[in-house]
């Protein structure tokens, strides 16, 4: 068996030489979209029933003991008064089919839930088909510059291993290739 070396990755300058701040924001979010991610979409839903939900892919565990995970929306995101109001939330990490829910919880204006089979958990929507779902509690809110670094302790959760993952990778969804 024979093993190729691994190509040095290129300069981040154009010029070779590494880029020095302020950076470029088109430059920056380039070079984060170079790591993969899974996708997920956080829900949560208000005392009066009113369901919210946002996708993100900046996700990652954080604990095992005690069980805990974060996500991070952006400061603005219009689900994060209801997900700090409540202090509980969903993370629904996404499969191969969850393309199109990811998108539709990107846009603004349209009910983010219809076209899709959710069930209730503890008060929290949780979608039905996810590859995995941790409900939380809300257990650390930090300031991450223009986004928020949500902590959440995970109470309940469900894990389908049959299911392949939704990855993110270079601004355009992916699969896993495996073989």
């Amino acid at each position: 068996m024979t093993i190729a070396p691994v190509p040095a990755p290129p300069a981040a300058g154009p010029s070779g030489a590494p880029l020095e701040p302020p950076f470029d924001p088109r430059v920056l979010r380039d070079a984060f979209g170079c790591f993969a991610t899974g996708v997920t979409v956080v829900t949560s839903q208000t005392a009066a029933g009113d369901r919210v939900g946002l996708t993100a892919n900046s996700f990652t565990s954080v604990s095992l003991d005690p069980p805990l995970l974060l996500f991070c929306p952006a400061e603005g995101a219009s689900a994060l008064p209801v997900l700090r109001e409540t202090g509980r939330f969903a993370i629904n990490i996404l499969d191969l089919d969850g393309q199109p829910v990811a998108d539709r919880f990107t846009r603004r204006g349209i009910d983010r839930f219809a076209a899709h089979d959710w069930r209730e958990w503890d008060g929290v929507p949780v979608l039905d088909g996810a590859k995995a779902v941790f409900v939380c509690a809300l257990h650390a809110d930090h300031d991450g510059g223009d986004h928020r670094i949500i902590v959440g302790r995970v109470t309940r959760l469900a894990l389908d291993k049959s299911r392949e993952p939704l990855l993110y990778l270079h601004g355009r969804y992916r699969r896993v290739h495996v073989g």
